[in-house]
């Protein structure tokens, strides 16, 4: 494939206090930094700030609605940004290269002000 191929951009709901209360509860973390208000300010993060596993599991989400037919094989991401509540995030992507049954992929996740929050890669294939 000689040029890379834009996926449709995915955009998921504002990020909330309570949806934060509840990722910390499924994934068990619990550090304050991202439940506790006064606990956060004092940290100096100007108040609580989004688990970044959760807004990578935005991208996790996404892959599958991109390529329904696909297995995921690989996937690695790197943290870029702060995530606050309140933000909407928005998920893009790139088919880079195609083989006859694999795909490999990019995808960002940014918010509506395009400030990157993770940066992922990604293999897919096609299930037999």
């Amino acid at each position: 494939m000689g040029s890379s191929k834009e996926l449709e951009v995915i955009q998921f709901p504002e990020i909330t206090h309570s949806q934060l209360v509840k990722y910390a509860g499924a994934s068990g973390d619990f550090n304050p930094i991202h439940t506790v208000e006064p606990f956060a300010v004092q940290a100096g993060l100007g108040g609580v700030i989004v688990h970044g596993m959760l807004v990578m599991g935005f991208i996790g989400e996404t892959i599958p609605k991109w390529f329904e037919n696909y297995a995921i094989k690989k996937f690695s991401a790197r943290f870029k940004g702060i995530t606050k509540p309140g933000e909407k995030i928005v998920i893009s992507g790139q088919i880079i290269e195609e083989q006859a049954d694999r795909l490999f992929c990019t995808a960002q996740a940014a918010n509506l002000d395009g400030d990157v929050k993770i940066v992922a890669k990604f293999e897919v294939q096609k299930k037999q």
